[in-house]
């Protein structure tokens, strides 16, 4: 029987990209959260929907199938959570994770995030913010909330190295799992 999977992680962890090749090495469908969290717009990532509203949209795409999901849904996601046969989290050093976002941004948005851009203040306070997780001083997801999260999960989880390779995760969360 297939896995319903939950994968979790600072922004820039790899979560997405864990979440995708598992998904094709499994063959099963792979939501990103964000696709769901976020209302489109101009600039992105500005307005979040609200949680109904996102729960609705995700119950829908997954359906009652087997499915790997990555992303935090860090207190609104629980329904969700609990359908997950695994968890798994993304343990990333946060200049890596900087390392990452920076140059996702710079392939998605271009000049628009250099100094003198439309989002060059929205792409440094994003900075700052993933910078953070750490330490747990900003609103929402931290490495204090995700391990008292994780402590008290009744599935089972794993700590996965952020910093490996896609192919090395990805055998490793499949070893983990059972299925290598």
């Amino acid at each position: 029987m297939k896995p319903r999977i939950y994968l979790i992680g600072a922004s820039g962890a790899g979560v997405s990209t864990l979440g995708s090749a598992l998904a094709r090495h499994l063959d099963l469908p792979h939501v990103d959260v964000d696709e769901h969290y976020w209302i489109p717009s101009d600039p992105p990532f500005t307005q979040a929907r609200p949680p109904e509203e996102r729960l609705e949209r995700l119950h829908a795409a997954l359906g009652e199938v087997p499915w790997v999901v990555s992303g935090s849904m860090d207190g609104w996601g629980d329904a969700i959570i609990a359908r997950a046969d695994w968890v798994l989290y993304l343990d990333t050093p946060t200049a890596l994770r900087l390392q990452r976002i920076a140059a996702r941004e710079r392939q998605r948005f271009g000049p628009r995030i250099l100094p003198g851009g439309d989002m060059h203040s929205q792409h440094l306070a994003f900075l700052q913010w993933a910078a953070a997780y750490d330490s747990g001083t900003r609103a929402g997801r931290s490495r204090p909330r995700h391990n008292a999260w994780l402590a008290q999960l009744q599935q089972p989880w794993e700590r996965l190295d952020g910093s490996r390779s896609k192919d090395e995760l990805l055998d490793q969360a499949l070893r983990i799992m059972g299925r290598d």
